[in-house]
């Protein structure tokens, strides 16, 4: 069609990026089988090979060579020269892009709430203006509306000819909290986080590595630890977090709880709170030099130090969210024992849910002075 001025306007048929498309679909493959194989690059290539094989991933035009010389192309492999010789490994690129497509996995479908969804007696307002509109409540202070959204709805509500404002017509700027929350997050790495032919351990990397994006991403004043537990416990960097395996380990909670409350006691935030997923009981705490082990039900002497570690987590106002993998009756009984010493919460979460309750618990905790 040409229009009185000379301009011509036809169909717009998009270039045909048959190989952009397929590098990008095998790409998130490629990532949750990263995260699977612990950073294996080797095995996680075998594995898309097996799947490619089985369910025709690639095509003629673009196959796994080709998506293999694009990772190194792209940036997001590279070779390194050792004393092996030369090493493919990793780089910050695509550790990045795992935690973001954690996080787009685990948090992306969740919805804003409405405000006063906490459990709280008393709530802020906020101040620093995010990128959302919300609806007007009862409340929100003048300055937040937002004009040019709540003329559209006057208008789109009631016409032009009798034109109105009302107070449902009105949208406002919701503004975020700039209080500072330092979170400690234990990860729990003893063996039977792979026991019984279930793998436990990647979701709960998945749930870390999200909750670790979305903190540096939009709670950028907010601090992040982590932590892994087996016999001991030391601390990780969120670069480590895809290729983090479970160990022959004991699970030594004490420990645990005994690192987070020395990193959060050197944080200066008032708002602090730890966050722990594991699937089973303490079993394993050092005495000197020892370890002492028993992992034939709740040992009395490992049980009775973790709930004290719990209480003294309480006079210093650090809540514990315990997410228990697990659903034997026992293992609730301690963990409910746990948490009513501490105050804090608990969840027995199936693994699908685990990511969403520990965004809820997050986001919750922010709107609460803890």
């Amino acid at each position: 069609m040409i229009t009185e001025s000379g301009y011509r306007f036809t169909d717009y048929v998009p270039p045909k990026t048959q190989q952009q498309a397929s590098f990008d679909s095998l790409l998130k493959i490629f990532m949750q089988l990263l995260t699977m194989t612990s950073g294996d690059i080797s095995q996680a290539m075998q594995w898309l090979t097996n799947l490619d094989r089985r369910y025709g991933l690639t095509n003629e035009n673009y196959g796994i060579g080709n998506f293999f010389d694009d990772l190194k192309a792209k940036g997001y492999l590279e070779e390194k020269n050792s004393s092996e010789g030369f090493k493919l490994e990793m780089t910050s690129k695509i550790e990045r892009a795992i935690r973001q497509s954690a996080l787009e996995e685990i948090f992306g479908k969740l919805k804003k709430s409405s405000k006063g969804g906490h459990i709280t007696p008393k709530t802020g307002v906020g101040d620093e203006p995010s990128a959302d509109l919300r609806s007007f409540e009862f409340g929100d202070e003048l300055s937040q509306i937002s004009m040019t959204e709540s003329l559209r709805n006057a208008q789109i509500n009631h016409g032009l000819t009798d034109f109105m404002l009302t107070e449902d017509d009105l949208e406002v700027v919701d503004k975020e909290y700039k209080t500072q929350t330092s979170t400690v997050l234990m990860i729990d790495i003893s063996h039977s986080m792979i026991l019984y032919g279930e793998d436990r351990i990647t979701p709960a990397k998945k749930v870390a590595m999200a909750l670790a994006e979305l903190i540096t991403t939009k709670y950028k004043k907010d601090t992040l630890d982590i932590i892994v537990f087996g016999n001991d416990a030391w601390q990780i960097q969120i670069k480590d977090l895809p290729y983090l395996q479970v160990g022959p380990y004991h699970t030594n909670t004490i420990a645990g709880l005994e690192l987070a409350m020395d990193l959060l006691r050197r944080r200066k935030n008032k708002n602090k709170q730890i966050f722990m997923i594991t699937d089973g009981k303490p079993t394993c705490m050092k005495v000197g030099i020892k370890y002492y082990k028993n992992s034939f039900g709740l040992d009395s002497q490992i049980v009775n130090k973790t709930i004290n570690l719990a209480a003294q987590c309480k006079k210093l106002n650090i809540p514990i969210t315990t997410f228990m993998i697990a659903s034997d009756p026992y293992l609730k009984q301690f963990v409910e024992e746990f948490t009513k010493v501490n105050q804090g919460n608990a969840y027995y979460s199936s693994l699908q849910g685990l990511g969403h309750l520990i965004f809820e618990d997050y986001k919750r905790n922010k709107r609460k002075k803890l």
